[in-house]
């Protein structure tokens, strides 16, 4: 299982510093999805905008309600924090 290979204080969000503690208390108050965990502690809406943390919160959600990981479709992807144009993206060094 692995919520037994964590520290209940370990974070699952990095960016958010979202501990294991507060993705099991979200999901005990009633969150059933990736976007729900997400609603509830931020996890996911840091710099890398669940890149990291996403597939880990919905392996987390499949083993503590029990459903196949498969129920958990990832969260919808978002735009980078800081737009970047094409016109810096083209720019040689």
């Amino acid at each position: 299982m692995i919520i037994d290979e964590f520290n209940r204080n370990e974070f699952v969000c990095r960016c958010e510093e979202v501990t294991l503690a507060e993705i099991e208390k979200a999901i005990a108050d009633g969150a059933r999805s990736i976007s729900a965990v997400k609603r509830y502690t931020r996890a996911g809406m840091g710099d890398c905008q669940g890149r990291t943390c996403g597939r880990l919160v919905g392996m987390l959600l499949a083993e503590i309600t029990g459903k196949r990981g498969e129920s958990f479709p990832p969260d919808t992807a978002r735009f980078p924090v800081h737009p970047v144009s094409l016109k810096q993206l083209n720019k040689e060094k």
